[in-house]
């Protein structure tokens, strides 16, 4: 019997009333705002009013280095959301909300899948309540501004050679990422280069994402610096007075979205930074009301451990105060066989014979990788536990293989069917992440705030990436400097780099050694409140997405969506 699509089992789901949803978790529905009847706003009142209940157990679930085949990150967060109740426990999960961009290209949404849902998945992956166009409204507002106040006189001083901040859409578009403005006549504007982001890599998102509170969110909007004078002095979202105007346009995106899992698990949807550039966390105003619900609270880290866990850590808990309990690193067979360097993976195509045959020697060589996050998870103190997650092709060698890679780190490991069975097939890393979350913990960031933007980002290519050393290029040591000098130097580093390697090169696989970090230019994202370097090639990272649309969509005679492949 073939097995169902994603929106089949969806749509067969058995929704709860969303004010029992959050009743499960102690959330009165007087601080819900509904969005029609499967989602709700959560009143940012929710944060000061729950305060002083207990807090849950939290739980940051990352992976391997990500392969072209998925490892299934979400659809465990999901899972194991919905196997504490299996074993008698209260959960809350907290995910991004999805890219339209990716969505509508090769790697498709991101409300998990098969029976670890997040329901409706077509809600959650196009539009939901608007939060990622207030994004981009509220980003594309200030680029407004900017052009307008060269227009009429440029009273700041800015550079039109030094301008840093562009626009932004929440689609694949290649043919925007470059671009001139202000052509046509007189009352055209000024012309000059500029071009597109996708929304995702919008620092509005970074503070949508980071934000306590509205009072911050409109103060983190002013630190956006825009561009730079002749003598280097910045030129910021506040000295073009349009500050105000986005935090006018961002107050109801700053409200977490309530969801439900297909066992009626809560879900806190919020944000969507992008892992491979921003911080690639779900927001901190989410984790704040999702922590006084329930006994655990479960979120995911953006890519590899080596990315958005340690993003996770070292940015998100920082702007948080919010100190995690344990870790998931989610790893499958086929991800670490990938990582052997053994075999040639394109997304879309048929996969290599040999990589499904039984071979755990192929594991153990793979092995590496996960070898590396796991040390990752380490380095911050945190308690890792290993999902092992099943494909039917999966040979009980195989999964022996990738246990005991795990137990000679020290980690708990368990094999997870949550795919095909929902939360009991996610029962056995419940139990092992709870055993996890009840050791002490002894948390700690990789380094101080106080440590120069240099140190800062050798300390992450050594520790977390592996790296022999940093090669920094002339141009990116000056703006180094620029940002030291004006008062950026204590903001932590986010470096962005390719997510299909632990290296700054994609082609390498495992955990690279004998491999300098280059790093050609860094980036302030001052709002945000972090630094990022950008390492070895990042072709995507100033345009918007290299996939092309590969999803088919039908619509039925009422606008339902009855096909999404």
């Amino acid at each position: 019997m073939a097995f169902p699509s994603d929106l089949e089992i969806a749509r067969s789901a058995t929704l709860k009333p969303l004010d029992a949803v959050a009743g499960s978790i102690d959330i009165p529905s007087h601080l819900l705002e509904p969005y029609g009847d499967d989602v709700a706003k959560i009143k940012l009142s929710a944060v000061d009013e729950l305060a002083d209940r207990p807090k849950a157990k939290y739980v940051v679930v990352s992976a391997v280095t990500p392969t072209p085949l998925g490892e299934g990150k979400t659809t465990t967060t999901v899972g194991l959301g919905q196997a504490f109740s299996h074993i008698g426990k209260k959960a809350t999960v907290a995910i991004r909300q999805p890219s339209m961009g990716p969505t509508f290209g090769i790697k498709g949404g991101a409300a998990g899948g098969g029976y670890s849902q997040v329901v409706p998945m077509d809600i959650l992956n196009m539009h939901l309540t608007g939060d990622f166009h207030a994004v981009t409204a509220a980003h594309n507002m200030l680029s407004a501004v900017l052009d307008n106040h060269l227009f009429q006189g440029n009273a700041s001083g800015l550079s039109q050679h030094e301008i840093t901040w562009r626009r932004v859409i929440d689609a694949n578009d290649r043919a925007l990422r470059n671009i001139i403005v202000g052509l046509g006549g007189k009352l055209d504007g000024i012309p000059r280069q500029t071009g597109f982001d996708i929304t995702a890599a919008s620092e509005v998102m970074a503070i949508l994402a980071l934000s306590r509170s509205l009072p911050e969110m409109r103060e983190r909007l002013g630190k956006i610096v825009v561009g730079y004078r002749p003598d280097g002095g910045a030129v910021t979202a506040e000295d073009l007075k349009g500050a105000g105007s986005m935090a006018a346009i961002m107050i109801n995106a700053l409200k977490p979205n309530l969801m439900q899992t297909l066992e009626n698990t809560p879900v806190l949807v919020h944000a969507g930074p992008f892992g491979n550039i921003a911080h690639g966390n779900s927001s901190v105003v989410a984790d704040l009301i999702g922590i006084r619900g329930g006994d655990y609270l479960i979120t995911e880290a953006g890519f590899g451990a080596d990315m958005g866990a340690e993003r996770f850590f070292n940015i998100k808990c920082r702007a948080s105060g919010l100190v995690p309990d344990a870790a998931v690193v989610v790893t499958t067979v086929r991800a670490l066989k990938a990582h052997s360097g053994n075999h040639r993976i394109v997304a879309g195509q048929k996969l290599p014979e040999a990589l499904l045959a039984e071979n755990p020697d192929e594991v153990h060589q793979g092995g590496s990788n996960l070898r590396k996050q796991i040390e990752n998870i380490r380095l911050h103190g945190v308690s890792p536990v290993v999902a092992i997650n099943a494909f039917p092709g999966d040979h009980p060698s195989e999964h022996a293989a990738i246990a005991e890679i795990a137990e000679s780190m020290g980690a708990r490991s368990a094999v997870c069917t949550n795919f095909a069975e929902g939360g009991k097939g996610a029962t056995d890393l419940a139990q092992a992440v709870a055993e996890a979350a009840d050791e002490p913990s002894d948390f700690q960031f990789l380094y101080p705030s106080e440590a120069s933007l240099r140190e800062k980002i050798e300390i992450v290519a050594r520790k977390v990436y592996g790296a022999d050393g940093v090669d920094i290029a002339p141009a990116a040591a000056k703006q180094l400097d620029r940002y030291e000098s004006n008062g950026f130097g204590n903001l932590p580093v986010c470096i962005a780099k390719t997510h299909l390697s632990i290296s700054s090169d994609a082609s390498l696989k495992g955990a690279p050694t004998g491999w300098r970090m280059p790093v050609r230019e860094v980036r302030a994202s001052v709002g945000a409140g972090f630094i990022y370097p950008l390492c070895g090639e990042m072709r995507t990272l100033p345009g918007l997405g290299a996939n092309p649309a590969a999803h088919e969509i039908d619509i039925d005679a009422d606008g339902n969506i009855v096909n999404l492949s």
